[in-house]
């Protein structure tokens, strides 16, 4: 082969190979369903719980309000839920829990479709809670730890102010031949 046909040869192979990644980076377009606003899905529920993170502290206020006056059905049990465990509200980890629970246990065909989210959110809810328990302990602990530290320090300090007032013993010199 000469030097000019392994030239074109590998511009052959670049080209097709170059053209094979290019046509396994396309693939057919996944087509969702867009979600209305006004539906009462799990679908539009993750988006309300996506929709919270970009809400200021007003509109989360006024969110409060408005959950507190539509009927209570599972989506708005799910969106209360979401409102009560959202970091940026005083939390309250046990009533998001109930509700919740309410979902789960409900026999409203309506809730079948959001207990994979509510079993979801509250096992979410349940490690929070056990995660904000064992860093409250661990906080405990740790001022306790602390206070025993000072105690200790001013123990030592005390101590050795008790050294310091001490008189020195005066050192005898003993004559050379006397042993003991």
């Amino acid at each position: 082969m000469s030097s000019n046909s392994k030239i074109s040869f590998l511009k052959l192979v670049a080209i097709c190979s170059l053209a094979l990644a290019i046509a396994g980076c396309t693939s057919a377009p996944v087509v969702k369903k867009p979600v209305r606003v006004d539906e009462t899905t799990p679908e539009a529920a993750l988006i309300y719980n996506h929709g919270l993170n970009k809400m200021t502290a007003a509109e989360l206020g006024r969110e409060r309000m408005v959950l507190n006056a539509v009927p209570q059905t599972p989506y708005t049990q799910v969106r209360m839920a979401m409102w009560l465990g959202h970091p940026r509200v005083q939390q309250d980890l046990g009533k998001a829990l109930a509700l919740l629970d309410n979902v789960l246990k409900s026999s409203d065909p309506a809730a079948t479709p959001f207990h994979p989210l509510a079993r979801l959110l509250s096992d979410n809810y349940i490690e929070r809670a056990r995660l904000e328990s064992q860093l409250d302990k661990q906080g405990q602990q740790m001022k306790e730890s602390q206070r025993k530290a000072t105690e200790l320090q001013e123990k030592l300090d005390s101590l050795a102010d008790i050294e310091r007032t001490l008189t020195p013993r005066s050192r005898t010199t003993r004559p050379e031949g006397v042993k003991r």
